[in-house]
């Protein structure tokens, strides 16, 4: 166990309200500190203010930006990609190019009810 952090086995822990985000997963097997992306993606995509707050204290928006341009804010939908291009001042060619590829895909090409 490191000095630096007494108490604290696993580094930074992520408090209950960004836990319940991965409810599919035993508690602790979801590490902020080995899942990094993974929490971040979840976060994003599917976290409420709170969490949201918690990421930002927790990342810096280089590196947002950087996990937007490597993931092509997939996983987001376009509301939300929207918000982060003004939010992280992202390119508005990137994010018109990622909301366009995603509705390429299958999901957007169902027929709506």
């Amino acid at each position: 166990m490191s000095t630096a952090n007494p108490g604290k086995r696993n580094g930074t822990r992520l408090p209950p309200y960004v836990r319940e985000l991965f409810w599919e997963y035993r508690r602790g097997a979801v590490s902020w500190d080995r899942h990094r992306r993974f929490v971040i993606k979840r976060i994003l995509s599917h976290g409420e203010s709170d969490a949201l707050r918690w990421l930002r204290r927790h990342t810096t928006d280089e590196e947002l930006r950087t996990w937007f341009r490597e993931t092509k804010g997939r996983a987001l939908d376009p509301p939300r990609l929207r918000y982060w291009e003004l939010m992280l001042d992202l390119p508005k060619k990137d994010v018109d190019r990622w909301i366009r590829d995603m509705k390429k895909g299958p999901w957007h090409r169902r027929p709506r009810a």
